[in-house]
């Protein structure tokens, strides 16, 4: 029974977070490829998750084990109506609209009812077992391993294994066949309750009929604090979970496996506080000891916009998130109930989760203009230390100092912090950096007392936030479903910058007579410019960018001719548009349409064989759009492209190598292709040019002539034995590059 409820569980578990980042990657092209479709995603599959097992207490707790496994096994049976899973026909979303509601919508009808059906399996089988004559029900809750095992395995083998060797109609078959093999898993272990002598649960007995008793008495129902203190401890883990992710997807790449480390460590955490024995107890009382100075550490390097390097960088805020799920998934394992009350608990954790999800991918981005969410959570993370007995007994002032201490501490940094405003540029990183240690150093002392720690590091904090001087380089920040924008100054205010996390979308300078000029990736001597420069005027007669940025490259453009810019964020047409952060578009002599949506959806209502060039600039941002780079796309560019026309892509990524790809869909089409990498506009000094890397392709040889013809041209680089890309099939982990 054991071994066939475990390996049910198992499969269950790993089909339902094989599916997450699965129709994820499905939806993705929809969204120019940004890392907030799966933070919308999380909340979707987190808020189905907890209707699931809100349909698994409540069957349960009305009709008995024995009736509800017999309507389960009914309900299992609907979904089998709309497989295989994939994105149903029609679903455009508009390119002027909040892409939430939309990507929700779209969710509930593609994958709802197979993912809701799937996650009610976990409380289910373990209530099931509970019923039982079985040694084991007594305690099921030794199933969760099994159950999270599956769940890790089925996130990593995703993008190990599943995403590179199979194509999306087959990974949405291959979850079909899986969704097979359960229901004739659950019929088995239906069979196997049926089959077994109801007993006693938690002072109650199963009646012939399968309903249950209530208790003879009320001491075991959970009180109302300790069922809140559940949903909390579920919180904090859920939301800085997103948090982390957001934050190392949008330096690197929205790819399935960054997607699904942390949401794996979440998981690992649940499978080593519910392991039976003392090693789960030392483990969780480990945990315990790191997570003040985890806590700190993340704080301080958030405070201080520390990003790089990377490779540590990752690993740090990985592990911090780590220490943080096993101190709170370990409290929730120490204070599990017992069975009769086990899936109200589930409930519980699932309600904890889908807030956090609901607070960071609706309620934070509406409230803030930046990540603080992250903080919040690490914030939260330190009020959920567990608290130990004091060296010193407290006094009748404790309470009072818990409160009084932190505010007295976050005073002192507001002080400190506004004081090294006054400094130079260095001295001021140096004067926080005390600042900050000297507060983590008292703070540090407060850890046995669990709400005055968290309340110093709140402190610490919230007088960062409100002490430091606004940044009078930001002229304006603005956040949209697709990331944080900001517009900075420099040079004396002639210089404006358009930055999207650490990476810069386009540059104008206002110095007199220079407003019409180029700058950043496009500058005159960059390969963007170099390839407009050469072009004969029937090329760039009618031409569309994917990307408009600040609309910088508008101004090689010429009085007569007509650009059209496709770009799916409103917000970045907002800002391009506003005349107190950039005015190409109103300056350059062309004429210029901009186009609201995804370039793969717009750009088929053009006219065919109606542009002579189009480039592709959206792979400047780490985010790297796939669907942008695919033999499809390719296609629909070509249809559009006159026999002489030109194609360019802006590979710029510090993280993944993009000629290659290109170089073998150039191949696979029989086009030519060149490629530069312009390192050398990177270091030359100057605040106006920034280094990039461009591909070239067009139809014949001789169209290229006049850029192959420059030796800082070269032929595209491939990856030899490479499937070209597709939009059912890429491998971004294998494109992946952290050397760079």
């Amino acid at each position: 029974m054991v071994a066939l409820f475990s390996a049910t569980l198992f499969l269950s578990a790993g089909l339902t977070f094989l599916v997450q980042p699965m129709f994820a990657k499905f939806v993705l092209p929809l969204f120019g490829s940004t890392p907030a479709v799966w933070n919308t995603s999380m909340l979707f599959f987190q808020t189905t998750l907890l209707a699931g097992y809100l349909y698994a207490h409540e069957t349960t707790r009305r009709l008995g084990v024995r009736r509800q496994a017999a309507l389960h096994l009914g309900i299992l049976l609907v979904p089998l109506l709309v497989l295989p899973i994939g994105v149903p026909d029609g679903w455009i979303p508009a390119g002027d609209s909040d892409p939430v509601p939309w990507l929700l919508g779209l969710l509930a009808v593609a994958v709802g009812l197979p993912f809701f059906v799937v996650s009610t399996t976990a409380p289910l089988l373990q209530r099931w077992l509970a019923a039982t004559d079985h040694p084991a029900a007594a305690d099921p809750y030794f199933l969760y391993r099994a159950s999270n095992l599956g769940s890790v395995l089925g996130l990593l083998g995703y993008p190990l294994a599943v995403e590179p060797s199979l194509r999306l109609a087959e990974q949405g078959r291959l979850w079909s066949a899986g969704y097979g093999l359960l229901v004739l898993t659950v019929l088995a272990c239906a069979v196997v309750v049926w089959r077994s002598r109801s007993v006693e649960v938690a002072g109650g007995r199963e009646d012939p009929l399968g309903a249950t008793a209530e208790p003879a008495g009320s001491a075991a129902r959970p009180t109302l604090t300790r069922r809140l203190r559940w949903v909390g401890l579920a919180f904090v883990p859920s939301s800085l979970m997103l948090g982390v992710t957001a934050t190392i997807t949008t330096d690197i790449a929205p790819i399935p496996l960054l997607w699904s480390l942390p949401l794996s460590l979440y998981l690992f955490s649940f499978i080593l506080v519910f392991a039976p024995g003392a090693r789960a107890d030392r483990l969780h009382r480990a945990m315990v000891l790191a997570l003040p100075g985890v806590v700190l550490l993340i704080s301080v390097l958030l405070l201080l916009g520390v990003r790089g390097p990377l490779w540590i960088m990752v690993p740090i805020h990985l592990a911090g998130f780590f220490v943080v799920a096993v101190v709170c998934h370990g409290e929730l394992a120490q204070d599990r109930p017992p069975p009769r009350w086990l899936t109200e608990f589930y409930l519980l954790i699932s309600l904890g989760g889908a807030l956090g999800g609901v607070f960071n991918a609706i309620v934070a981005p509406a409230l803030f203009h930046s990540l603080a969410e992250y903080p919040i959570a690490l914030v939260l993370a330190a009020l959920c230390l567990p608290a130990r007995p004091p060296r010193i007994p407290p006094g009748p002032y404790a309470r009072w100092l818990d409160l009084g201490l932190p505010l007295a501490l976050g005073t002192m940094v507001a002080l400190m912090v506004s004081l090294s405003e006054l400094a130079e540029a260095d001295a001021q990183q140096y004067g926080k950096m005390f600042a900050f240690g000297m507060a983590a150093g008292v703070a540090v002392n407060f850890i046995r007392r669990p709400l005055r720690f968290g309340l110093s590091v709140g402190a610490i904090v919230l007088a960062v936030a409100l002490a430091a001087a606004p940044d009078e380089r930001e002229l304006h920040r603005e956040r949209s479903f697709f990331g944080v924008y900001r517009v900075t100054t420099a040079e004396g205010g002639d210089l404006h910058r358009l930055v999207h996390g650490t990476t810069t979308h386009g540059a104008q300078d206002f110095s007199p007579g220079r407003e019409r000029t180029p700058i950043s990736y496009y500058h005159r001597r960059s390969p963007i410019g170099q390839v407009l420069s050469v072009m004969p005027p029937s090329v760039t007669t009618r031409a569309a960018i994917i990307g408009l940025g600040t609309g910088s490259v508008a101004c090689y453009s010429k009085p007569g001719e007509r650009w059209t810019f496709y770009e799916i964020d409103p917000t970045v047409e907002r800002i391009a548009r506003d005349p107190r952060f950039f005015t190409y578009l109103r300056v350059c002599p062309g004429e210029f349409d901009v186009v609201l949506g995804d370039a793969r959806l717009r750009l088929p209502a053009a006219a065919s064989r109606g542009y002579g060039l189009i480039m592709a600039d959206a792979f400047s941002s780490d985010a790297v759009p796939i669907h942008l780079i695919t033999r499809e796309a390719l296609a629909l560019y070509r249809s559009k492209l006159r026999e002489d026309g030109i194609l360019a892509f802006n590979v710029s990524n510090s993280y993944v190598a993009l000629e290659p790809v290109l170089g073998n869909l150039a191949r696979d089409a029989r086009m030519a292709c060149v490629a530069q990498e312009d390192g050398r506009s990177g270091k030359d000094g100057v605040a106006e040019t920034d280094a990039s890397d461009w591909v070239v392709m067009a139809r014949h040889t001789r169209d290229l002539r006049a850029v192959a013809s420059d030796p800082r041209w070269q032929d595209c680089r491939r990856s030899p034995g490479s499937a070209p890309w597709t939009d059912d099939y890429s491998n971004l982990l294998g494109a992946l590059d952290l050397s760079r």
